[in-house]
């Protein structure tokens, strides 16, 4: 039985993903922050599914859940570590409270780094190491690629996290390790669900307050479309077995529409169009 290891587990594209890969015979070590997602999960997926119960801004808890799951596979190999836990922060750069922008960095950027610094050794990160060397899949973003507007926070964090998987793509190379990341478009997941939630309230006596209305519409547009959690989860076992996997994928409902020919328009062009639909531009 191959070992995974999924951050995020509870929900969304983890759930997805933790659901696709016990199905499929992998035994698949989880991170939820709660003890009710714990049981719930366990519940569900019985001895297949192994609960590893932290947050990832806890470096300390990501630490002590390493030393679990090392205890647990008892020399066993990792075939992956899914590095998908992240939040949604929104706002206009101009006025989005530093201490948010901070928490964004520091779930979807910190935590990645902090749990792949910790659960590194258990994929092979060193000489000596007697199994075929793990892989590492990041979850980024179309936002990782494509910037947009009251989404500035979000993006800068998945921009981060394709510069850092480039960075570890090739630094270990040293152990046999590889780095694959997915930039999803649209998933019908709770990041997304919770469009309704998308706080700019507190940016309603700006001058951005009518443009972010339309945002906020058409958030909860896109909460209606995309690719199911369950395909989704197929498509990212499939990524999971494929020995020569590429560096990147992006997987993108609407592909030409919403990634190909938005890369295609030149840069200024591209913000002229947004620009124009928020209302900024004539």
């Amino acid at each position: 039985m191959k070992n995974i290891i999924i951050t995020g587990a509870s929900t969304g594209i983890g759930y997805a993903t933790t659901k696709a890969c016990i199905n499929k015979g992998y035994r698949v070590l989880g991170s939820v922050r709660k003890q009710k997602d714990a049981d719930r999960l366990s519940t569900k997926f019985g001895s297949a599914f192994i609960p590893l119960i932290f947050d990832v801004t806890d470096e300390q808890a990501i630490k002590k859940a390493a030393d679990k799951a090392k205890e647990i596979l008892g020399g066993e190999a990792v075939h992956t570590l899914v590095n998908n836990a992240g939040i949604a922060i929104g706002g206009p750069m101009m006025h989005v409270p530093l201490s948010d922008l901070r928490r964004q960095l520091e779930v979807n950027v910190i935590g990645l780094v902090a749990t792949t610094q910790a659960f590194l050794p258990l994929l092979g990160a060193h000489k000596d190491y007697p199994h075929t060397p793990g892989r590492i899949i990041n979850i980024s973003s179309v936002a990782g690629k494509l910037t947009n507007p009251f989404m500035g926070p979000y993006c800068a964090s998945k921009h981060a996290v394709e510069a850092i998987s480039d960075a570890l793509r090739i630094e270990l190379q040293l152990y046999g390790i590889d780095v694959v990341v997915v930039g999803p478009g649209v998933v019908k997941t709770p990041i997304w669900s919770k469009a309704d939630d998308f706080d700019l309230s507190k940016y309603e006596q700006t001058d951005f307050a009518a443009a972010g209305a339309r945002v906020k519409k058409f958030m909860l547009k896109l909460s209606n479309i995309g690719f199911e959690q369950e395909d989704f989860g197929q498509m990212m076992l499939k990524i999971i077995e494929t020995k020569q996997a590429k560096a990147r994928y992006p997987l993108v409902h609407g592909k030409f529409k919403n990634w190909t020919l938005p890369r295609m328009i030149p840069t200024r062009t591209l913000n002229r169009i947004i620009g124009k639909k928020l209302g900024f531009l004539k």
